[in-house]
Parts: C-alpha cells; structure tokens; sequence
C-alpha cells in the first residue's frame, strides 16, 4: 500500500521535489552542462597547441561551471559568464557549446535579478552579439575583398544573435512577472489567514467578556436578593410565620427568574434557536426589577421623566436594564439597613439618562469587598453604544451611579 502511494502520480512529485529544491536543481544540471561543454571543447581544439587547448578548456569552463550557482548568485554569475565570452574573442570565429550559457543567464536574471540587473544583462548580451559578429566576420581581415554578402552575413548573423537574446530575455521577465505575482497572491493569502484568526481570537475574547458580564449581571443581583430575603425571612419567623412564608416565595420568584436567564445564557452558548429568541429584559422590565428591590426590604423611588424621541436599540435597552441591576444590587449588598435609593430614567434629546443613588454606607464597602467587575462591565456595556458612565460616592453620602446612552443615529 505504501510502495502504491509513492509510485501515484510520480509527474506532480517530481514536480514537487523540483520546486522545492531549486538549488539542487541548478547545481546538478550545471555540473552536467559543464561535463557536456568541457569535453567538446576538447574535440573542437583538437589541433591547436597545448596552451590554446589549455585556454579553450578554462574559457568553456568560466562558460559553463558557474551555472551551477546561477540563482543563488545570479549577478556574479552574470559577469564571470561575460569575462568567459570576452576571453573568447582572442579566437576568432571560434564557437563553443558552453555559448549557450548566454541565453540561459539573460533568462535568469530576468527572472530572479534586479530590475536593473535584468536590463544591464540584456544590454551585455546585445553587446556580445556585436561583438560576436565582429568576431566571426573581421572585416578589418576582409578589407582587400570587400563583398556585399559579408556584410549581409553580419547583419543576419546580429540579428539572429540579437534575436536568441531578446526571445530569452523576454521569456524571463514574463516568468518573472508571474513569479511576482505568485508570490502576492501567497502574500496575501498568508494575510487575511492572520487576520482570519485575529478577528477570531477577538470574537471569542469579545463573547468570553460578553459572558463574563451576563453571569455577573444575573448571578450577583439574584444571589444578593436570595440573601437578603433569606435573613429577613428567618428573623421574621420567630414573630410572624405569615412574613416567612411570604419572603420565601419572594425568594422563590427570584430563583426561578435567575434560572430563566441562565437557561438564555446558556442557550447562547449552546446555540439554541428555541433559548436565543427569548426575549431580553427591557426598559420595560425596570418597575419589575424595582419592584423586586422593594420586595427584598429596599425602598426605592423610581422616576421618568420626558418622553424618548425614537426608540433605543434593543441592546441599548438591555444594557440600560443591567445598569439599574447592577446598582440596586450593590445598594442591597453594601448600603446598609434603612437605607432609600432613587431611580431616574431621563429623557433628552441625546439620549436616555440614567441615575441611581442612595443615601447609605456603601461607597467604602464596594470598595472593599471586590474588585468592581460589576461596575467594570457597566462601563463596558455602555461603551459599545458610545455613552458615559460615571459612578462614585456621593459628598452628602451614599453612591450614586450615572449613565448616558446615546441615540443611535442612522
């Protein structure tokens, strides 16, 4: 099975192994071109003396070898390939096999080399075909025979020099433009990759907070009810069983209405379609809410005054909703006994605001006993809807908690 696997599709294997080894490639196809070149230089100096056959072998080797590094160094390359080629024209009209390496370095660097170092490899190589026709057609070795085909074989013989040339380098730069564009497109990819996860990373933190502000809201405002019910309800049974009974089933009440919200909570969670279409405490659901305070022994004034002038977004309502919450949850935990809080919902032309205070004790006692998440995530509600929120003790004691949401503008 295995042995099946390495031999399927063979072709985009070897295509694969090529691309990730350019290198490799280079260095292997170089050293065979170089073992081709050398060998027939030989042949071709054949009758020539030690020294010339000796120079035409070190020529054709400056010619041929440096192809091997051709793109890890494809400028220096470049110019030990011309010096080869320049060498050469002390042979006139001699021809190498490793003169191929021409049309293989303008190639390259069109491909891999500078902007300029393209074009200065194209002018080099325009420049050799000059001189190669030169070289092959001396017309200074000619000048007692001035025939009109020689100068016609050294225009064909430019042009088709000239023409190898700029069909290599054009091959080049049109490889080179792809190349360019390849890489981009990884770019790019790789890009919105990264800013896929950060979005990701950001919308989970973002609900984690959203979370943590839900509980908090739920959590804290029922415990703090059931608490409180729960003193009052066993001091008052040894008097008044009746007031016992009663507190019990405030308690009760709360419990199944805390229960309720954790359900929609984690209903989110689990995305439930049924528990996420539950509707969301409102504006609306604040006398209820006041009504729950009262209950739980805290006497508490609420106040509207002006009349909204559009209506506030549903999360906006929400978020108006936790505020109150949250504020008359501390002032059951922290005010102290007797102590009177006053709810005022105020509509402006801006917005809705929001004020809640008490004359108790418990400025110092929040303080105190936590680490304000709560009146941390009222902040944190209302900056999503671009309000203010404000809350401090008071210079005539208590608290008092102020918000501002704003109306969204469309």
């Amino acid at each position: 099975m295995k042995e099946a696997l390495i031999f399927a599709n063979p072709h985009r294997r070897i295509d694969g192994w090529i691309r990730a080894n350019p290198r490799r490639i280079d260095f292997i196809t170089g050293l065979i071109y170089t073992l081709f070149c050398v060998p027939g230089t030989i042949g071709l100096a054949g009758a020539m003396s030690a020294p010339a056959m000796l120079s035409i072998m070190a020529i054709a080797t400056l010619q041929s070898a440096p192809l091997m590094v051709r793109r890890r160094y494809p400028w220096a390359v470049t110019l030990v390939v011309a010096f080869g080629h320049l060498m050469q024209l002390g042979f006139d009209g001699l021809l190498l096999p490793s003169q191929f390496s021409v049309p293989i370095m303008v190639y390259t660097m069109a491909v891999y080399g500078k902007r300029w170092q393209s074009f200065g490899t194209l002018s080099l190589g325009l420049a050799g075909a000059v001189l190669a026709t030169f070289s092959m057609f001396n017309p200074f070795r000619y000048a007692t025979d001035p025939s009109p085909s020689m100068s016609f074989n050294m225009l064909v013989s430019f042009v088709g020099l000239a023409l190898v040339v700029t069909v290599a380098w054009t091959f080049g730069d049109l490889a080179r433009t792809r190349r360019l564009a390849m890489k981009s497109l990884k770019e790019h990819a790789e890009r919105l990759e990264k800013e896929r996860i950060m979005e990701r990373a950001l919308a989970a933190s973002d609900e984690r907070n959203h979370i943590a502000r839900e509980m908090h809201d739920i959590v804290a405002h029922s415990l703090s009810v059931i608490i409180t019910q729960a003193n009052g309800a066993r001091y008052a049974a040894v008097n008044d069983p009746q007031i016992a009974i009663d507190t019990l089933k405030t308690v009760s009440d709360t419990g199944r209405a805390s229960l309720k919200e954790m359900r929609r909570l984690l209903g989110v969670l689990r995305k439930d379609e049924e528990l996420q279409n539950r509707p969301l405490p409102a504006l609306g659901d604040i006398p209820n809410l006041v009504e729950i305070a009262t209950n739980s022994g805290l006497a508490v004034q609420l106040q509207t005054l002006g009349t909204p002038r559009k209506e506030l977004p549903a999360g906006a309502e929400l978020t108006a909703y936790r505020c109150v919450q949250e504020s008359l949850t501390n002032v059951l935990k922290h005010a102290g006994s007797n102590a009177v809080a006053e709810v005022l919902l105020n509509w402006t032309y801006r917005g809705l605001e929001l004020r809640i205070k008490d004359d108790g004790r418990g400025a110092g006692a929040i303080k105190l006993e936590g680490a304000g998440q709560g009146l941390q995530g009222m902040k944190e509600r209302v900056a999503l809807y671009e309000g203010a929120c404000t809350a401090g003790p008071q210079s005539s004691g208590g608290f008092a908690v102020a918000v501002f949401i704003p109306y969204s503008e469309d």
